[in-house]
């Protein structure tokens, strides 16, 4: 079980770096984006004004896309002066505890964004300036979502499977 859950996991993080990776392409474009338009405004003195809409509607995306990477990386910010002096099978419950409270968030906010993409597409509701439809850019940040509830269910599943284990040393 636990060797299935590990293989499952490391196909699956194919799709979360990815994921991340469209992210950092989101956040390329924004800044191309951002810099021509103010090379335009005060060097030819012509301002664009879809640039302000477009880049916040990306905004959503990029702030998603990233989530499940940070916890492949386990790059989340994490006080652990109180965890580090817990016997290992009490910090083992905590880790489970704190995943699964991550699950929890992520799956809501997974949800409100699914419902969001659905409810958007089914009235057609467009952007003020761009008039483009706005399920576009809630497609990409519910999939990032969804991607990282399924990726958490994963790694939770992983680490009831593994049971408590002594933190490695860090050289």
């Amino acid at each position: 079980m636990e060797k299935t859950l590990k293989n499952l996991c490391s196909k699956f993080e194919i799709v979360v770096v990815w994921l991340a990776g469209f992210g950092a392409l989101i956040v390329l474009v924004q800044m191309v984006w951002i810099s021509y338009v103010v090379m335009m405004r005060y060097v030819f003195g012509t301002p664009d004004g879809t640039v302000t809409e477009a880049t916040a509607l990306l905004l959503f995306p990029v702030a998603f896309a990233g989530l499940a990477y940070a916890l492949k990386e386990d790059a989340y910010p994490k006080v652990t002066m109180l965890t580090d002096v817990l016997p290992t099978r009490l910090r083992h419950l905590v880790d489970i505890l704190n995943l699964a409270l991550m699950l929890g968030i992520g799956g809501f906010f997974g949800l409100a964004a699914v419902d969001a993409t659905i409810r958007s597409f089914e009235s057609g509701a467009a952007s003020e300036i761009l008039l483009w439809p706005r399920y576009i850019f809630w497609v990409p940040g519910a999939l990032a979502l969804v991607v990282f509830a399924v990726y958490a269910v994963l790694r939770l599943a992983l680490l009831i499977a593994t049971g408590p284990s002594d933190p490695q040393p860090v050289d």
